[in-house]
């Protein structure tokens, strides 16, 4: 049992067991003269975590908790341990149990691993979101542009289905939507597991780290004291890391941590460049629903400005334009659930000028960031969020939301951000099914002949006399209530007025999720649901009367991994 106040707590039980006997468990080290690139370990969910410490030159590198395999593995997980290639590193285990071959014994190295060759063929792995090759993901963290690059890096448990060892895991894209995973970025240590945070561009090299004429990232994150056995009696604190080879290695600041201790399980350092001020700007959740907002010159000395109430970890703060006009720029400031309040700020306090105002209507929405450092010429306010959706019986866990564009509009309720798919999910399109203005009667179908699991619809409709319109996503309904206004899918609902007497559809649909986007974004129903089982069909159905469709469109999708 642990005294946490930061949200949460633990109580863990390994496993319990009857024998007559006492099982001997001892400490052990293997060594490896790292020739391959992986190490490759077996894992048993459910079974008793070991602790393993990896040790080089030795002084321990890191730590981390897992579920070994004691008899066949569910599956294997991996490390790149190909930095040290022609060196020798150890790991040492707590409980060894000298009777089980198929453990720690069976670790191995190899230039691939186990079931490489299934990879993104899995049964539920999503086909145009992201995930993780391996282990579990939560949080998207660091989101940054940097050379024609996006990084995505997200909170990652590279060792197992289910949380914990929290690492930054970390992937690449030239246009948002084909991802590459690159080893894990950065990795627990003595200050604690790695918590969220976010990543800049150091352009004018305030920390002092560029040596070349390469640019440097640095990664903000929460250093999670306590929560590995290498940081027991810690307190959660703020630490610095940065890359001058375009992300593809890190080193951490000798100074960490760059803020000390401030609350128990305070943590998510959202940092931003404010040209104004020609000063970083981190927005921090402390404890409670208290966020504060801090400032620096350079990145490791930070002063502590100002408190924004209402919000619970993973903070983001930044400017929108209002409706397009970039002389008219409103700032928008949320936590982990993604609702939000507008205002001004000044460089150092937050006024808000609205009550939080809720972002979406989904079942998995959790923990999103936008992307620092999107060029002026491009103009977007990116979102990626992660997506609370289990996979069970996979290798990997959980998924990111598909990449949104948020743009801030005037309605009759005020002022309200909007979430648009990014256009570039054009660039998946295959099949293209379209009609335009023609009356649907109750009973027909129009999409009854298509068949396909990946989908991109569009739709503009009209209800005339009916009561209901039902769009059929692979068995799931979408419904529209005409006279209470509402929309609703899996459990979730969502007051929607039509606009001009028309409803709007923009809908993705993965082997995992439905997302719901409604009348040019207004309304966001990001949904976590499994179609593997589902039949591969569409429908749209008009109940209760009459329905024109003014245009309607559907996209067969091909998938970003082949």
């Amino acid at each position: 049992v642990d005294d946490h106040t930061g949200g949460w707590g633990h109580i863990n039980v390994d496993a319990i067991y009857q024998s007559h006997t006492r099982r001997q468990l001892t400490e052990k080290t293997r060594s490896f003269d790292v020739q391959k690139r992986y190490l490759n370990f077996p894992v048993k969910n459910g079974n008793p975590k070991r602790y393993i410490q990896w040790i080089y030159d030795g002084q321990p590198l890191r730590d981390c908790e897992i579920e070994l395999a004691t008899d066949e593995p569910d599956f294997w997980v991996f490390q790149d341990i190909s930095e040290w290639k022609g060196q020798t590193i150890s790991l040492n285990i707590d409980r060894y149990d000298p009777t089980c071959t198929t453990g720690f014994d069976a670790v191995y190295q190899d230039d691939t691993f186990p079931g490489q060759e299934r990879l993104y063929r899995e049964t539920r792995r999503p086909q145009f979101h992201f995930s993780s090759r391996r282990g579990w993901l939560n949080d998207t963290n660091g989101l940054v542009f940097c050379k024609g690059e996006y990084h995505l890096f997200y909170q990652h448990n590279p060792f197992g289905w289910s949380w914990g060892n929290m690492s930054w895991g970390h992937a690449v894209s030239e246009d948002l939507i084909h991802w590459t995973e690159l080893p894990v970025a950065l990795h627990p240590d003595a200050l604690g597991t790695i918590f969220s945070g976010s990543a800049v561009v150091d352009e004018f090299n305030t920390a002092g780290f560029q040596t070349g004429d390469e640019k440097t990232l640095v990664a903000i994150y929460t250093s999670a004291g306590g929560t590995n056995r290498l940081s027991e009696g810690r307190p959660f604190t703020q630490s610095i890391a940065y890359s001058s080879d375009r992300g593809r290695t890190w080193t951490k600041y000798d100074g960490n941590p760059v803020i000390g201790p401030i609350a128990p399980g305070t943590r998510d350092p959202k940092v931003f460049w404010y040209e104004p001020t020609r000063s970083w700007v981190m927005v921090l959740w402390i404890d409670g629903d208290i966020l504060s907002i801090f400032t620096s010159p350079d990145l490791k000395t930070w002063q502590r400005q100002s408190d924004i109430k209402g919000f619970f970890e993973c903070p983001e703060m930044f400017a929108l334009p209002v409706d397009d006009d970039p002389s008219r720029t409103q700032w928008v400031v949320y936590g982990a659930n993604g609702d939000y309040v507008i205002g001004r700020f000044d460089g150092t306090d937050f006024a808000p000028e609205t009550d939080i105002i809720k972002y979406h209507y989904g079942n998995c929405f959790y923990a999103s960031q936008t992307f620092n450092h999107i060029p002026a010429s491009d103009g977007r306010r990116i979102q990626m969020a992660w997506a609370r959706i289990a996979m069970p019986e996979m290798p990997f866990n959980q998924m990111i939301l598909f990449p949104a564009a948020l743009s801030l509009r005037t309605t009759d309720e005020g002022l309200r951000m909007f979430v648009n798919p990014v256009e570039e999910i054009a660039t998946l399109h295959q099949q293209h099914w379209q009609w335009t203005d023609m009356p649907l009667r109750a009973g027909e179908n129009p999409l009854a002949e298509i068949r396909g699991q990946l989908f991109h619809l569009t739709m503009e409709l009209a209800p005339q006399d009916a009561g209901r319109i039902d769009v059929m996503i692979r068995g799931v309904p979408i419904s529209y209530d005409v006279s209470s206004e509402r929309l609703s899918c899996q459990g979730q609902t969502a007051p929607l007025a039509l606009q001009n007497g028309t409803l709007g559809l923009e809908i993705l649909v993965d082997r995992m999720s439905i997302e719901i986007y409604a009348n040019g974004g207004r309304l966001y129903m990001p949904i976590g649901v499994d179609l593997t089982d589902k039949p591969d069909t569409l429908g749209l159905f008009t109940r209760h009367g009459e329905t024109r469709v003014h245009t309607l469109n559907v996209y067969s999708l091909k998938s970003i991994w082949f």
